[in-house]
């Protein structure tokens, strides 16, 4: 029997076709598809200013350096992230700070509140698996000690907090990844939105090696052939191809996110009477645009791991993935800072979490072979006198 990967893109001809179209252009890098694309992400999103990167990660290095944070300067973020959120920090020479985790894996405010001192500059929040975080406790912490907050939402499009969609709130810069395995997969790419139009031309300066006027502007019909570096720029602008697949991903997040929320309840109610399986959480203020479905294992419940339980579904032919080792636990932060002491909860949690298949393309029976391989897993390796109940 096929295996059922954890993720498998979900492309049909319109995306052939735009990407098609785009090699008949003769127009391949960054032009009318990633201008269009931008200013369709801005409308979805409520109205804030975009631009597409290649990137999620050069969205998040956009956003800090767009914002002058620098040497000197300690940027507070979550420990259970993917390593590009702490290298951007790196990246502008500022130096990243850990607060824990809460119960919904979502960085805490209590803890981003511990770790102030008066060398924060920003905070970075995540949302993990598309989860909000609660971000009117996180920007009242900013706006009494007078920070920029800059959200990492690699996660979370289509998600939304307390009626809006995430990337037009309060925030300084929202982060979007459009990476082959997210909501809207671009293969690469990434879109940084923001309130302030002074920050986005900016960043959009820095976007293209530092030149005044971008390439499109330059070299269509109408553009004029000089131009000025004013910034040391980076190479991070979206190529239309990238962008053309976006674009009509974007079109299809509305019925995918419908289908990812009705696969994570297929699960919730298959799972609802195994005490051993955690579900994900929720926020009633919430939506929940379910990148991720991440369980919990109880794995006091269990006479197996982690490692051994996904081995085991591997060998029901269902593919997992572990989101994320914990910042702290890799080789090259330990050796420059010292923070497993401060994130108690994060590494409680970390060894007990096991992302399960989640995309919309999933058929029900192979909803059902996952629902099943993770209850036979679990009745398998409950210990004796509870197998026998």
């Amino acid at each position: 029997m096929t295996s059922i990967p954890f993720f498998r893109a979900d492309f049909t001809a319109e995306e052939e076709i735009a990407v098609c179209e785009v090699l008949r252009s003769g127009w391949l890098t960054s032009g009318p598809q990633a201008s269009a694309f931008e200013k369709e992400a801005s409308a979805y999103c409520g109205g804030a200013h975009a631009l597409a990167a290649n990137s999620g990660t050069a969205a998040l290095h956009l956003a800090l350096a767009g914002l002058v944070v620098g040497c000197g300067d300690e940027v507070i973020t979550s420990p259970l992230t993917f390593c590009a959120t702490v290298n951007t920090i790196l990246h502008v020479g500022a130096t990243p700070v850990m607060a824990d985790v809460d119960s919904t894996l979502n960085i805490s405010p209590v803890a981003i509140e511990a770790q102030v001192t008066e060398r924060t500059r920003a905070i970075m929040p995540v949302r993990y698996g598309g989860l909000p975080c609660d971000m009117d406790a996180i920007l009242e912490i900013a706006k009494r000690h007078r920070l920029l907050v800059v959200e990492d939402a690699a996660h979370a499009i289509g998600s939304g907090y307390r009626g809006r969609k995430i990337g037009c709130g309060a925030s300084d810069a929202v982060c979007f990844s459009f990476y082959a395995n997210k909501n809207v997969p671009c293969g690469e790419g990434g879109m940084v939105l923001c309130q302030n139009k002074d920050l986005e031309e900016k960043m959009r300066v820095l976007c293209l090696h530092g030149i005044d006027k971008d390439a499109w502007a330059r070299y269509d019909a109408k553009g004029k052939w000089y131009y000025r570096v004013t910034e040391a720029g980076f190479k991070y602008n979206m190529p239309d191809i990238s962008a053309a697949i976006g674009r009509v991903q974007l079109r299809k997040i509305g019925e995918n996110m419908a289908r990812r929320a009705r696969i994570a309840a297929r699960y919730d109610a298959a799972f609802a009477d195994l005490s051993e399986v955690e579900i994900p959480p929720r926020r009633g203020d919430s939506e929940h645009c379910w990148h991720l479905y991440a369980i919990r294992l109880r794995l006091g419940d269990l006479t197996i791991d982690r490692s051994a339980f996904i081995e085991e579904m591997t060998g029901r032919g269902v593919q997992c993935g572990v989101h994320f080792i914990p910042i702290p636990l890799h080789p090259y932060y330990q050796e420059r800072f010292q923070w497993l002491e401060h994130v108690p909860m994060a590494m409680e949690e970390y060894p007990r979490l096991v992302s399960i298949p989640m995309f919309p393309s999933m058929t029900e029976e192979e909803v059902d072979r996952v629902t099943a391989a993770v209850r036979e897993t679990i009745l398998k390796y409950r210990p004796r006198q509870v197998a026998g109940v």
